[in-house]
């Protein structure tokens, strides 16, 4: 295929081709080009049927688990094969880039789309990315990493401010970008908010940052309507607006022809659209799926498996299923029932997708596998018809031996385009489980939610908490597999869990109507609460196994001048064989500028059997120790000695070492 060049194109051809042909391809010029197709990939492909139409009439598509699942796994193979499948999925429906992986951090747990994101946490929010875009673009499909930068709320974000000051920037909110940059994405997406006054869509500061800094080579899209000012985005840098709308177009226009918008600012744009449409062609280039559809569906169900929660637990869990089980609320049957409700398990905008298989019943699915007969209730009827209570929910505790509350948020709930009121679960679903816990100590709440649940009014009442989040096809197989122990639970939180909203910097910090100031600088999520000794309902990187392990024997062992290997045994002192997620944290004493007190900057994963131990090694580059100094503009690394901390959570450390730097080096 002989390639255009942008020396090649009239004026009037750059300038309808840095904006959308319609909402999901670029312009071909009337066929003068190839076009690409792009789509949303949150929680799997979401792409009309008609492809010239918005996103009326959805195709359907695997329902993957959400990316916060996919997170909770904190396994980077499963990632890998995550990304495969949705890039299979995207080979069959004739898209060339997909919208995501997004990598905004989760400042605030009301944020509509925190389902949509990673983590609280840079570092790792960043390594999952780079993981995510490696394999789904060497599976023949682009990546748009987004939103750049700093879109944390869902609140009015065509318009607010997020006011940061440029080392929170740098070690927070750019980080993830940074670290998926190395995979070399195709695209990145811009964002809504303005940036310290500035739209994302006009941010030339942060995309010179990208192109100089982070050797992004790809082109700049604009989240959907993001671009007030064409002109402005263009001379920016900017590339490809999106979807098409005469008025900006007109302006971008008037803007050439009165010399505002220079002919070289123009070229530059045009020539990075039409190196994203051959990119995207000679990646796709005879590239076939590499998992069938079944296989596909079918791995849905290993993700959940991997990254569902075990918050709390007694010893009710894995269940006995010669006991009688009681089952209540909507979650559990969420198409089955009278109401029909699919969106509980799954959250609104562009991570809905149109699922293939019918919507799980799990009191089916548990009836399977339990010897006496399970009672089942909607019981969270009411809030859905106005008027109907929970009915049976109560008495159906009361008479059995186990009690399952099936309890969540869900598209009503959590949404693109507006934030979560509040962190606490609907009242009724709060009165079942505290009344339903009354009757029977051992009752059970399984979550289906996409960020963090206050949980202060039952938590201390019930005998355990599982936490799904946002399943995909197969979510029900995976929570009765975590149940009945089929799968002995291995997920921890990529996200702090804190009592309540009002701990949270997000609340304290100033905000109104059009700003958004982050006055918590670099503590962000667990950072924060160790800074300020606040007590957290569930930190950071912690879950519950079937198993117990137990670590030991930490050692350094030195493979570069700023390099150095992190060794330590965990062994399985339990009967059930079981994966751990161990986490490698550093904290530099004595430092000369304020850094937390706590970093994440390694982890691991391994798979170890009863009575077996591991030697776990998790390697550190000189990044694990720099800092972004505004003094200097760079970054940097001071001397000194460093600690590192190895734990099962950011609050359960189990061993500690150091790591000392002397004239740039590390020594010892």
């Amino acid at each position: 295929m002989k390639k255009i060049m942008v020396k090649d194109l009239t004026a009037e051809e750059k300038i309808n081709l840095v904006w959308g042909k319609d909402f999901w391809h670029t312009n071909d010029l009337n066929g003068k080009l190839p076009y690409i197709r792009v789509t949303d990939a949150s929680m799997g492909v979401r792409m009309p049927e008609d492809a010239n139409s918005g996103v009326d009439k959805i195709r359907k598509s695997v329902a993957y688990p959400s990316i916060q699942v996919l997170a909770n796994t904190w396994d980077l193979t499963i990632v890998k094969k995550y990304a495969e499948c949705v890039a299979s999925d995207c080979l069959d429906a004739g898209a060339d880039i997909i919208l995501g992986p997004g990598v905004n951090i989760k400042r605030s747990p009301l944020c509509g789309r925190n389902y949509e994101y990673f983590s609280e946490d840079p570092f790792f929010a960043g390594v999952m990315a780079k993981e995510y875009v490696c394999a789904v673009q060497n599976s023949g499909i682009g990546a748009c990493v987004k939103h750049f930068c700093a879109n944390n709320l869902e609140y009015n974000r065509q318009q607010q401010s997020s006011e940061i000051d440029e080392r929170t920037l740098r070690e927070v909110y750019y980080q993830p970008f940074r670290t998926a940059c190395e995979a070399k994405p195709l695209s990145v997406m811009c964002s809504y908010n303005r940036i310290n006054g500035v739209r994302g869509s006009e941010n030339k500061k942060g995309f010179d940052i990208l192109r100089n800094e982070y050797g992004f080579d790809g082109a700049v899209i604009s989240d959907w309507g993001a671009v007030y000012d064409s002109a402005n985005a263009v001379k920016a840098g900017c590339d490809l607006s999106m979807p098409y709308w005469d008025g900006c177009r007109d302006g971008l226009v008037e803007a050439y022809k009165s010399g505002e918008l220079s002919e070289s600012e123009l070229d530059d744009c045009a020539q990075r659209v039409l190196d994203l449409i051959y990119s995207c062609i000679q990646l796709k280039a005879d590239k076939k799926a590499v998992y069938s559809l079944d296989e596909r569906i079918a791995f849905t169900r290993e993700v959940t498996e991997n990254g569902i929660v075990l918050l709390k637990n007694n010893g009710i869990l894995p269940l006995n299923t010669k006991l009688k089980i009681s089952m209540c609320g909507l979650y559990a049957r969420p198409e089955a029932t009278n109401f029909k409700q699919p969106g509980l398990v799954m959250g609104e905008g562009s991570g809905k997708v149109e699922r293939i298989t019918p919507m799980f019943d799990i009191l089916t699915l548990l009836q399977k596998e339990c010897d006496n007969t399970i009672e089942y209730e909607t019981a969270f009827a009411d809030e859905v018809l106005d008027g109907m209570k929970p009915y049976e929910a109560i008495t159906n505790a009361a008479r059995s031996d186990v009690n399952l509350v099936f309890a969540g948020t869900g598209t009503r709930i959590e949404s693109e385009g507006h934030d979560r009121l509040t962190m606490k679960l609907p009242d009724a679903q709060v009165r079942t489980i505290i009344d339903t816990a009354k009757v029977n100590k051992n009752t059970v709440v399984v979550l289906f939610a996409g960020a963090a649940i206050d949980m202060r009014e039952w938590i201390d009442k019930v005998a355990a908490v599982v936490y799904v989040g946002f399943p995909g096809e197969c979510g029900g197989e995976a929570v009765v597999n975590v149940l009945t122990g089929k799968v002995n639970p291995s997920g921890k939180l990529t996200e702090t869990f804190p009592l309540c909203y009002e701990d949270t910097p997000a609340a304290k910090g100033y905000a109104d109507s059009v700003i958004t100031r982050y006055d918590e600088g670099l503590d962000v999520g667990y950072k924060y609460y160790e800074a300020n000794d606040k007590d957290v309902l569930f930190p950071f990187g912690y879950g519950l196994s079937y198993s117990e392990f137990v670590y030991s024997n930490p050692s350094v062992k030195k493979t570069g001048s700023l390099c150095v290997d992190i060794l330590y045994d965990i062994r399985n002192v339990s009967k059930t064989d079981g994966k751990e997620v161990s986490q490698v944290y550093i904290h530099q004493c004595g430092s000369k500028v304020y850094r937390p007190y706590k970093e994440l900057k390694g982890f691991s994963k391994n798979l170890i059997k009863a009575g077996d131990t591991v030697k776990v090694c998790v390697s550190l580059d000189k990044s694990a120790f720099e800092y972004w100094s505004n003094a200097s503009d760079r970054w940097q690394i001071d001397d000194g000695i460093f600690e590192i901390l190895i734990g099962s959570s950011s609050a359960d450390i189990k061993l500690t070492t150091t790591v000392q730097i002397k004239n740039g080096k590390i020594v010892g």
